[in-house]
C-alpha cells in the first residue's frame, strides 16, 4: 500500500483520529511511544486531521510525568510487576501472585476506558501496564499494535503477541525469535528515536560546554551511564583517564551522585591533560550536539541508546547493565558486535584493562572508526517513527 492510498483512506474519515497509547515505567518504553504519537500527529496534521490521544499508564511510572509535561490526557489502571528468577519456584512468590492478581482488575478498568474512548487503534510499547490494556483492546475488538524495542520480546509483549493485530519490531534479528503464529503479523519498523538527536551540531557542543581546552587534532570520547550515571562505568573510566587523555578528549557524564567525587579527581589530573577532560552530572538539551561531536561513545546498551547510535552511525564500546530485565542489554550489545557495529564489554572484561583494549584500536585508527560507523549505520532506522506511524494508521483504516 502506498502512502497516497493511506492518505485517501485517512481523509475519508472526516473526523479526528482517536488513539490510545500504553506502556511505560522506563524511558525505553515511554519515549518510543511519545515519538510515535508526535509523528502520527504531524502526519495527520498535513491532511488537516486532528489526533485525539489518551495514554493509559501507571501513576508512578515515567509516563505519568511525561504526559503531564506534554499535555497528553492520562488515565491509570491497576497493574503489577512480575519479579523474574531463574528458579521457576520463585516465580510463584507471594509478591508475584499478589501482583498477577491485579491484572484482571487492570483489564476491567482498561476495558471501561477503551469502551468509552473507542480508539481506532491501541499502541502498546511494553512495560507491565501494557498487559491489561492490550488484553482489554482484544476484548473490545480494537486493533492492537505492539512495538518491541529490544532484540528479544519483553515479558509484556510476549504476553500480548498473539492478541496483537500487528507486531512491530526494531530489528530483523527478532523475526526468527517470534512464535510461528505471530511471525506473519510482524513488521520491522525500527525503534523510534527523538528527531532532535539527529540534528546535532558539533560546533554548538564546543561553545555550549566551553570546550576551549580540547585538542581538535584528537578524537573525542563521550562517556555516559545514562541520566543517573553508572558507578561501574565511572570507576573503570576514571582508572583509565591518565592514559585516555593522552590519546583523546573526553566528555564524561557521570550522574549527580558521583559528580563531586569526579570533580575532585579531575582537579588532580596533570595540568597538560586536564583541559581535555570535561566531567558533568547531566547532559540536557545539548545532548544532540555532544553526540555529534563524539567520535566514540562508551555507554550502556539499552534499546534507546542502540537506536540512536545506529541511526547516527556512531562507533561505540557498549557495557551492558548486567541486571537489565531478561538480560536484554547484553543481547542488544552482542547483536551489534556480531555486525561489527560495536565492541561489547561483558562480565569480567569490564576492567580498566578491558576497556583500554576495546577502545584503543578505535582511538588510534580513523579507518577502524569509519568502518564501525558504516556497520552501525547499516543497522540504523532513522525513519522508524514514520514507519511505526504508518503501521498504526494502516491498521486503523484497514
Amino acid at each position: 500500500m502506498t502512502s497516497a492510498v493511506l492518505d485517501r483512506r485517512l481523509a475519508a474519515l472526516g473526523r479526528p483520529f482517536p488513539l490510545i497509547a500504553t506502556g511505560g515505567g522506563t524511558g525505553g518504553h515511554t519515549y518510543p511511544a511519545l515519538t510515535a504519537i508526535r509523528t502520527t500527529s504531524a502526519r495527520l496534521a498535513r491532511l488537516g486531521i486532528g489526533l485525539d490521544v489518551l495514554w493509559v499508564g501507571t501513576a508512578t511510572g515515567l509516563e505519568a510525568r511525561v504526559t503531564e509535561r506534554e499535555g497528553i490526557p492520562f488515565r491509570t489502571v491497576a497493574t503489577g510487576k512480575i519479579r523474574r528468577s531463574s528458579n521457576p519456584l520463585k516465580l510463584a512468590s507471594p509478591a508475584n501472585i499478589k501482583d498477577m492478581g491485579r491484572v484482571p482488575l487492570g483489564a476491567a478498568q482498561a476495558r471501561a476506558i477503551i469502551s468509552a474512548f473507542r480508539p481506532d487503534v491501541v499502541l502498546s510499547t511494553g512495560g507491565y501496564v501494557a498487559v491489561p490494556v492490550g488484553l482489554a483492546a482484544k476484548f473490545c475488538r480494537r486493533p492492537l499494535v505492539i512495538h518491541e524495542q529490544t532484540v528479544r520480546l519483553g515479558l509484556a509483549n510476549r504476553a500480548l503477541a498473539r492478541a496483537a493485530t500487528r507486531v512491530a519490531v526494531s530489528s530483523e534479528s527478532t523475526l526468527p525469535l517470534l512464535p510461528d503464529a505471530v511471525r506473519g503479523s510482524a513488521v520491522v519498523t525500527g525503534n523510534p528515536v527523538r528527531p532532535e538527536i539527529l540534528t546535532g551540531k558539533l560546533n554548538k557542543a564546543i561553545s555550549a560546554l566551553g570546550l576551549t581546552g580540547f585538542d581538535h587534532a584528537l578524537p573525542t570520547v563521550y562517556v555516559t551511564g545514562g541520566a543517573q550515571g553508572s558507578v561501574q562505568i565511572n570507576t573503570v573510566v576514571r582508572a583509565l583517564l591518565p592514559w585516555l587523555l593522552t590519546e583523546a578528549n573526553v566528555i564524561h557524564q557521570c550522574g549527580a551522585a558521583s559528580i563531586e567525587e569526579a570533580r575532585h579527581y579531575a582537579a588532580q589530573l596533570p595540568g597538560d591533560i586536564r583541559p581535555r577532560y570535561l566531567v558533568t552530572d547531566f547532559v540536557g538539551p545539548e545532548l544532540p550536539d555532544v553526540v555529534a561531536l563524539a567520535d566514540i561513545v562508551i555507554s550502556r546498551s539499552g534499546a534507546g541508546t542502540i537506536a540512536e547510535l545506529t541511526a547516527l552511525g556512531k562507533p561505540s564500546v557498549l557495557i551492558p547493565l548486567a541486571t537489565s530485565a531478561g538480560n536484554e542489554q547484553e543481547h542488544n550489545a552482542l547483536h551489534l558486535q556480531e555486525a561489527g557495529a560495536t565492541v561489547a564489554l561483558l562480565g569480567e572484561a569490564v576492567t580498566p584493562e578491558g576497556l583500554r583494549a576495546a577502545v584503543a584500536p578505535l582511538i588510534s585508527s580513523p579507518g577502524e572508526r569509519r568502518h564501525m560507523a558504516e556497520q552501525a549505520r547499516s543497522l540504523g532506522r532513522p525513519d522508524a517513527a514514520d514507519r511505526l506511524a504508518e503501521v498504526l494508521l494502516d491498521v486503523a483504516t484497514s
